[in-house]
């Protein structure tokens, strides 16, 4: 019998970093399975079934909602967005590592649906610097920088609720900080 995997949250305020870690994280450790998102909108052009989402039509997400088919949902824009519970629990029984990366709402949802996942929050070395790199992408106005810091705070006031906090300061040590807390060697 194989040993069971780990799930493991990954949650931050947008401009943290978290996509970047993450993407290293996988280069560097292959293993770890990258949960997929059940979505009920419609997929977007190369985007593939069981790549990219897991696309469904609104009676059958809403039937996997209630039988507890989710670790984690929310509508968005019109749409449902979840993390199927099967497949996690598949990649965690045959042994795999599995990642998820969640907005703060998801995360508090799996924690009541799967209290044995570890969960870990990057956090920013200051506003300042959030606000920095969040400018420095040039995708978004002043006011949705503005909106996305006024959540950044509400944000970082949850950081005590997780298990471990990371703050992304230098990528490499935040990099072997998640491989350490993930209990993956580098």
């Amino acid at each position: 019998m194989t040993d069971p995997g780990r799930l493991t949250v990954i949650t931050g305020p947008s401009g943290v970093g978290k996509g970047t870690l993450v993407n290293q994280l996988l280069g560097r450790h292959p293993a770890i399975w990258l949960s997929i998102s059940a979505t009920t909108r419609a997929p977007r052009q190369g985007e593939q079934e069981g790549v990219n989402y897991f696309f469904m039509d609104r009676a059958d997400f809403e039937a996997r909602v209630a039988a507890g088919g989710f670790l984690e949902w929310a509508e968005f824009a019109g749409n449902l967005y979840g993390t199927p519970r099967q497949p996690v629990e598949q990649q965690l029984a045959s042994g795999r590592p599995v990642l998820l990366e969640i907005e703060l709402e998801g995360a508090r949802q799996v924690r009541q649906s799967f209290a044995q996942g570890f969960q870990v929050f990057i956090q920013p070395p200051s506003l300042a610097e959030l606000e920095r790199r969040i400018r420095g992408r040039g995708t978004d106005s002043d006011e949705a920088i503005g909106r996305r810091l006024e959540r950044a705070r509400v944000e970082l006031a949850a950081a005590a609720e997780f298990d471990a906090c990371i703050t992304n300061d230098d990528l490499t040590q935040a990099l072997l900080e998640l491989e350490r807390l993930m209990q993956l060697s580098s």
